[in-house]
């Protein structure tokens, strides 16, 4: 039985992408996408079908089970008093580790904790690492199992609580045992905003790979000591006009920074969950986030330096 293709980028025309991505982050309603979308599909139905291709495919994409005998996974609750009281997360290790780990908090998109960004830790601790993903929702009952439904909750988060919750989630990580005392930051969309923000207020960070994600406040990209490998889309104005101010204050501020930026690339080209994957761009993307912690972490490799790269 012949497997059905994915769908790709390409099958799209660029504006149904536009739209997606207003869509998925709260621009326009499920009513604007369709309407805008009728354009380019027969009726309405024809809409609803493009808006269908384009949801994450959870199943289709996982690479790790989550009880693979490989490693060690579980929910971890802690607590954070400045934010919304109780946090929660997905800590993943090795199941067998030859000594202490380098840690790496990795954050999630404007969805909280789904099965996709799960599958992404597991991925991380299986390059031997111990890996710890907060869920911002869980104040609110959690991931609910609907992409949706979980757009309109995280909608409902105090911005500010939220920060909070993972900043205590960055401090629980460092209490875990058996880490190397060294840790890294990755994350995606509004994670990789996360991860820059995390950046500028824990001083104790070595590394983040922030992911077409907001910049850190720029009044606080002074405060940032970690190295960071910022990913960018070829294609995503929305999180792109921010760069230039960004990249000014982080030359301005000494901070040691590289960036990769694919060549015709979609905001969120790492998920492999939908269409807007980019396989060759996101493995090289993954590459780089890896040989940065494995030097910045575990002080394997050489240097890199501070260069803009838009290669694939």
């Amino acid at each position: 039985m012949t497997t059905p293709r994915r769908p790709k980028a390409s099958d799209f025309d660029p504006e149904v992408l536009d739209l997606f991505d207003k869509y998925v982050h709260g621009l326009i309603d499920r009513r604007g996408f369709l309407t805008g979308a009728a354009r380019f599909a027969v009726g309405a139905t024809g809409a609803a079908a493009l808006l269908a291709a384009l949801t994450p495919q959870f199943a289709a994409a996982q690479q790790i089970k989550p009880d693979d005998q490989r490693l060690q996974a579980g929910f971890v609750e802690f607590d954070s008093p400045k934010g919304y009281g109780k946090g929660r997360g997905y800590l993943v290790r090795p199941a067998k580790a030859a000594g202490p780990l380098p840690l790496v908090l990795v954050s999630h998109e404007n969805r909280g904790l789904n099965p996709h960004i799960e599958d992404v830790a597991r991925r991380m601790a299986l390059e031997n690492f111990i890996a710890f993903a907060p869920d911002a929702l869980f104040p609110l009952g959690g991931y609910p199992g609907d992409e949706d439904a979980a757009r309109a909750k995280f909608a409902t988060l105090d911005q500010d609580k939220t920060r909070q919750d993972f900043l205590a989630a960055a401090r629980y990580l460092r209490s875990v045992e058996g880490s190397n005392g060294r840790m890294g930051a990755v994350g995606f969309c509004w994670g990789g905003g996360m991860s820059n923000f995390l950046a500028s207020q824990c001083p104790d960070l070595d590394a983040a790979a922030p992911f077409y994600g907001n910049a850190a406040p720029l009044e606080d990209v002074g405060d940032i000591n970690a190295e960071l490998l910022v990913v960018l889309a070829a294609n995503d104005e929305r999180i792109n006009k921010e760069w230039p101010a960004y990249e000014a204050a982080l030359k301005a501020a000494g901070v040691k920074y590289t960036v990769y930026q694919p060549e015709g690339t979609q905001h969120g080209f790492h998920n492999d969950t939908t269409p807007r994957y980019d396989e060759d761009a996101a493995r090289e993307a993954w590459r780089r986030t890896l040989t940065l912690f494995n030097r910045t972490l575990r002080g394997q490799g050489g240097k890199d330096t501070k260069t803009k790269d838009k290669s694939a």
